[in-house]
């Protein structure tokens, strides 16, 4: 684990970079950017109930830190075919003096934000560095190194005080006019809380002496703009070893009245590869959580999931109702590697995602911008949702969550761009506490990013 800053190394590698390139092509130094962004991050979790469990997933987690993330991009160079390099340097200091998130003797879990020591205290920093080789044919763009993908079989997470990132391969073609073509391969994963590069795997074969993975996550899809107001999206994602997933999604936005309509569908088609079509068992190595029948709770991948969001915006109000189903023996399947993982689900919510077999899930939001009330850079949002008819072995139960956040980002002024953010999430389910506890959830973030080219 490295032990020291990396931000006054990473800086000096993009300087000698960008000096070298400079003899060569000018538009790999004039196109770069560099910025640095700061997030301050407090993290309290609040489990309320089964205190018996608290060996594994103690009652009280608490963490606070400070985060670092510097961004260089440069340029191409010039001519037919450009050749460009970027690079991210990450650095995260717990702040929190008293180790809340500490010892193995403590009620408050490590690990939340920050990697472990031996002794299963949290670190006091962690830090690390990742590079893309990139090069542009027209409009086309080759991607190789470290990754942040946002696509809808892919979501690099961004909860805590770092970002999950991946390393892997990336086309990107916009050759063709309204169609955006994307294709590649992930291999492996450093989660938000971590300086390791794991192998990808799913939830059922992430964890435990038996754990299960793979080093390759194959995609490709494309966005095609059917009007400006239109889009279609066609995606397919495999997992070698654990799963297929088909995704199709439609957007529409139209005026109405003095205000704009919004609708988000959502579908995804996900089957068994490979050694997960063997998982017929509940021991299976390669088997996906979910429900089966007769007690058994890992399987064969086998889940179609459907949502639509409709949000209408008007006067600084937006107002939004949502639905989602899950059907199928396992849970919606998505790269997970046990750290922390986002999924592109309108229920991926603070806390849960909603996902689980047999789910059917509600949803109602509603959030204000201020700034029509002359409070520019305020704003607040809550979000409510209820899933019932999760299939268990002990019958159908159910979960809900409220989340409510309120965001100031200084509008103007030599501070332009601070942002203080209060998120406080409650969770409520009667699943099993082993498998899900209620929780009470509240993060503080203060974050600023200062362009530096």
């Amino acid at each position: 684990m490295v032990k020291k800053p990396l931000v006054v190394a990473v800086s000096a590698a993009c300087l000698n970079l960008s000096l070298v390139a400079a003899s060569h092509a000018a538009g790999f130094v004039e196109d770069s950017k560099a910025t640095l962004s700061l997030r301050n991050f407090y993290y309290n979790n609040d489990n309320r109930n089964e205190a018996s469990y608290a060996a594994r997933n103690p009652s009280k987690v608490e963490e606070w830190g400070q985060g670092f993330l510097l961004n260089y991009q440069s340029g191409f160079t010039q001519g037919t075919v450009g050749f460009g390099v970027d690079a991210i340097g990450m650095l995260g200091i717990r702040l929190d003096g008293k180790g809340h998130a500490g010892r193995a003797t403590n009620s408050t879990q490590p690990g939340t934000m920050f990697p472990r020591e031996t002794d299963n205290s949290s670190v006091d920093e962690f830090s690390s560095l990742g590079a893309t080789a990139k090069m542009k044919i027209s409009e086309t763009e080759f991607r190789y190194g470290t990754l942040l993908p946002k696509l809808p079989i892919a979501v690099s997470n961004d909860g805590r005080l770092l970002p999950q990132t991946y390393q892997g391969a990336q086309v990107t073609s916009k050759d063709i006019k309204d169609l955006t073509l994307t294709a590649g391969q992930l291999q492996s994963a450093k989660n938000r809380n971590s300086t390791d590069q794991d192998q990808l795997s799913i939830a059922g074969s992430n964890s435990g002496s038996t754990a299960r993975d793979s080093n390759k996550f194959n995609f490709v899809g494309g966005d095609y703009k059917v009007t400006k107001d239109l889009t279609l999206q066609y995606y397919f994602g495999q997992l070698e070893d654990f799963y297929n997933q088909h995704f199709l999604g439609l957007t529409h936005n139209v005026k109405l009245g003095d205000g704009t309509f919004k609708t988000d569908l959502r579908y995804f088609n996900s089957k068994g590869n490979g050694d997960n079509k063997d998982a017929d068992t509940q021991g299976a190595l390669y088997g996906a959580s979910g429900y089966y029948g007769a007690g058994r709770t890992r399987g064969e991948v086998d889940n179609r999931l459907y949502s639509g969001l409709f949000t209408y915006s008007i006067y600084g109000h937006t107002l939004g109702l949502g639905y989602q189903s899950t059907n199928g023996k396992s849970n919606f399947p998505y790269l997970n590697e046990a750290g922390g993982a986002s999924t592109y689900t309108i229920t991926d919510i603070q806390i849960a995602n909603f996902t689980r077999s047999g789910e059917d899930t509600w949803q109602a939001r509603y959030s204000y911008d201020f700034g029509q009330l002359g409070a520019k850079g305020l704003t607040a949002g809550v979000i409510y949702q209820r899933g019932d008819n999760i299939r268990t072995a002990a019958g159908d139960s159910m979960e809900w969550e409220r989340d409510l956040t309120v965001s100031y980002v200084i509008p103007e002024g030599q501070l332009k761009g601070l942002g203080f953010t209060w998120r406080n999430a409650m969770y409520r389910t009667d699943l099993p506490a082993a498998s899900q506890r209620d929780q009470d959830e509240n993060r503080l973030i203060v974050s600023y990013t200062l362009p530096l080219l």
